[in-house]
């Protein structure tokens, strides 16, 4: 894909990369064919085979574990960030979780704990990045993160994860609020059904899949490099007076009922 926008010199973070397949490595690829400087993170040494060679394949200049549920591993990655760069341009937070108890059943059959550690991780940890990243922004940058239509309307087998992500685009207006002054935008980008890892949790996503690909206006689902590249066009400087949407990448399915 052609790059649209220069990102020359800005040096972004990228969350949430579980294999080439994953949204946050479609975005990571665009932000480097546009010029930026990368660094990645990985869950846990079972991730890492997994990470690794699509960090090195994508030009991160360095990889370290981040597990948002294990105390001062994310304050351990903005240290990080500091050592290496001393400053923070841009960060892309796509990282989301529920237990599949949880997740699968029904919401109201859904746990106190399952709820709260589904919406620590993909909603509270952005919050978190946010408040490290901020001191990290000297001149501006921008906070992104991905969510789902499912938090607007019910889809099916999302269950669980529709509030969690309504809570996620909320929290997102609040955020592009706060730090507005300082010149750090926020965005949560709204991409259609995408085959990834973590899209396999939910149940029955493979017809999902196959519905939105017959349904939507475009006839086409959208892929990993689509969401890349609305992600780098908000990074860049010619998206300097946006800030606080829900942004859908999804061939026009926010459009049907």
């Amino acid at each position: 894909m052609k790059a649209l926008v220069d990102l020359s010199g800005k040096r972004g973070l990228v969350i949430g990369i579980a294999n080439e397949h994953s949204i946050a490595a479609g975005c990571a690829k665009v932000f480097r064919d546009c010029g930026a400087r990368i660094g990645a993170t990985y869950l846990n040494e079972k991730a890492r085979p997994f990470v690794e060679p699509v960090a090195d394949a994508l030009g991160a200049e360095w990889l370290v574990p981040c597990d948002v549920r294990e105390s001062g591993q994310t304050e351990a990655l903005f240290k990080r960030v500091e050592r290496e760069w001393g400053e923070l341009d841009f960060l892309l937070h796509s990282i989301a979780f529920a237990p599949k108890e949880d997740l699968q059943g029904r919401i109201v059959d859904s746990s106190a704990k399952g709820f709260a550690t589904a919406m620590d991780v993909s909603c509270h940890s952005f919050l978190e990045m946010a408040r490290r990243a901020e001191p990290l922004m000297h001149n501006g940058g921008c906070l992104l993160t991905v969510t789902f239509y499912g938090s607007e309307r019910v889809v099916e087998h999302y269950n669980l994860m529709g509030p969690v992500k309504a809570a996620l685009e909320s929290a997102t207006r609040y955020v592009a609020a706060e730090l507005g002054p300082k010149g750090i935008r926020a965005h949560a980008i709204s991409p259609g059904p995408i085959a990834t890892r973590a899209a396999s949790g939910i149940d029955r996503f493979d017809e999902m899949l196959n519905r939105a690909a017959a349904a939507v206006p475009e006839r086409q689902l959208v892929t990993v490099a689509d969401v890349g590249a609305l992600a780098a066009f908000l990074v860049s400087d010619a998206a300097r007076r946006i800030t606080g949407t829900v942004i859908p990448v999804d061939s026009g399915q926010h459009l049907l009922a």
